[in-house]
């Protein structure tokens, strides 16, 4: 093992619900609005960081690289480098296990990593017909080439792409993300009632959260240039129960599937951004830490159920480590879906899927629920993909802390078939648990 890996602090937006239109931050935006309010809690500058790593998946396209444009608007400096990662939904996470690889190497000492992404403003695009066409006028040289092109453009030509749905669908296997989450379902046997049961469940866990103030320090402020400003994650409903949620008609296998937009996860707007530090840095700079990062690990799926990515991602970190589910004093299991969530319960305790799936004599077993998502998860506050890792481990380090220690897992599934997990350790100073 390389240095050890500090978590010193993190800080992140409100996670804000599309609603049939572009939200009012970019993806830079938002990074800036949460990466501001990190490091101006800090005794350092955004100069004295070494890197910027952040996720996104739809960044817009005047925001390529969209860690750097966030990096010199925060201050770094042109001297400070700063690079993006897709890993689709755990591209925060990637982030994270980036900048975790970089201090432990040496090569960095003071990394800002994390994720962003404003999905209500993924491009809707020409289509290819278009596009053809489009070229063809800007070829046609005389007046009557133009005429002979223009009476060629036909309806089917403004028929726009939506690059969100592309995104959220498998291109390998030809299905969309909740099509996978009908299968895990239907292969574990998971009802719409357990689906709608336990989507209610993250409803009612965040706003009981909330009440405790398990999310104060960690969502800041997001001002819009006019002077309205979002001070909590706007999807949470706080009259949700089981009779409307069963009124949902299924989202993605109509008439009999169970899979809805009641128990799934958000179309959602935000950034979550983490400030990593070696031992070194720690102690040179007197920087306080909220936890430390022990390891992570990847694992690919049959892209059609990976849903189950998290079981496979956990249980390759867990055994390296010789540790157990019942070890975990808190774990962030990101709810793409109900189902999925559910199945992942399901296989992680399913002697035959541990031998036949994971190569295991027994299965790890399956989560303690009061240690699953106990402040709720996506279903609730929405599940921006390219912050969500970045959010689950954020959260983690805090709810850890707060709690009295101990371990936590922060996992989720990732679309195409992989999932991740990274361990995390609750920790007071860089002097604890050496």
């Amino acid at each position: 093992m390389g240095a050890r890996v500090f978590i010193v602090d993190g800080a992140r937006t409100p996670f804000l619900k599309a609603r049939n239109g572009p939200g009012p931050f970019s993806a830079a935006e938002l990074a800036l609005i949460a990466g501001r309010a990190l490091m101006g809690g800090q005794p350092i500058r955004a100069s004295d960081l070494d890197e910027v790593i952040l996720g996104c998946v739809i960044p817009a396209a005047d925001e390529a690289n969209i860690a750097r444009i966030v990096g010199l608007r925060l201050g770094t400096g042109v001297a400070v480098p700063a690079f993006t990662v897709q890993r689709n939904c755990a591209s925060g996470l990637q982030a994270l296990a980036s900048a975790f690889d970089h201090i432990q190497a040496g090569r960095a000492q003071l990394v800002l990593a994390g994720g962003t992404e404003a999905m209500s403003r993924a491009p809707i695009q020409w289509n290819r017909a278009m596009s053809g066409w489009l070229a063809q006028m800007l070829r046609a040289k005389t007046p009557l080439d133009r005429a002979r092109t223009l009476i060629q453009l036909r309806p089917a030509h403004l028929r726009p792409v939506f690059s969100l749905l592309l995104g959220l669908s498998d291109p390998v296997v030809g299905l969309s993300m909740g099509q996978t989450a009908e299968i895990v379902a239907a292969r574990f046997g998971i009802d719409r009632h357990a689906q709608d049961a336990y989507a209610l469940q993250s409803h009612q866990r965040v706003v009981q959260a909330r009440e405790r103030g398990e999310f104060d320090g960690e969502v800041e402020i997001a001002f819009e240039r006019g002077g309205r400003y979002h001070a909590e994650d706007d999807g949470v409903r706080l009259d949700s129960d089981l009779d409307k949620l069963a009124r949902l008609a299924p989202a993605f296998e109509r008439p009999f599937g169970s899979v809805t937009s009641g128990n799934s996860s958000q179309i959602t707007d935000g950034a979550a951004l983490l400030l990593l530090a070696s031992e070194e840095a720690v102690a040179r700079r007197g920087l306080p830490v909220i936890g430390e990062i022990l390891d992570y690990d990847w694992a690919g799926v049959e892209p059609a159920q990976m849903g189950l990515g998290p079981v496979h991602a956990t249980a390759r970190l867990l055994g390296r480590h010789n540790l157990h589910t019942g070890d975990l004093a808190h774990v962030e299991l990101n709810e793409a879906f109900a189902a999925q969530v559910l199945a992942c319960q399901a296989a992680f305790a399913s002697p035959e899927y541990a031998r036949e799936e994971l190569g295991l004599d027994g299965p790890p077993g399956a989560i303690d629920p009061a240690r699953l998502n106990p402040d709720g998860g996506a279903i609730a506050v929405g599940h921006p993909v390219g912050a969500t890792g970045a959010r689950l481990v954020l959260h983690l380090a805090k709810a850890l802390r707060r709690r009295g220690g101990g371990l936590g897992l922060a996992t989720l599934c990732i679309g195409g078939g992989q999932g991740g997990a990274m361990l995390v350790r609750s920790v007071e100073s860089a002097r604890e648990g050496a």
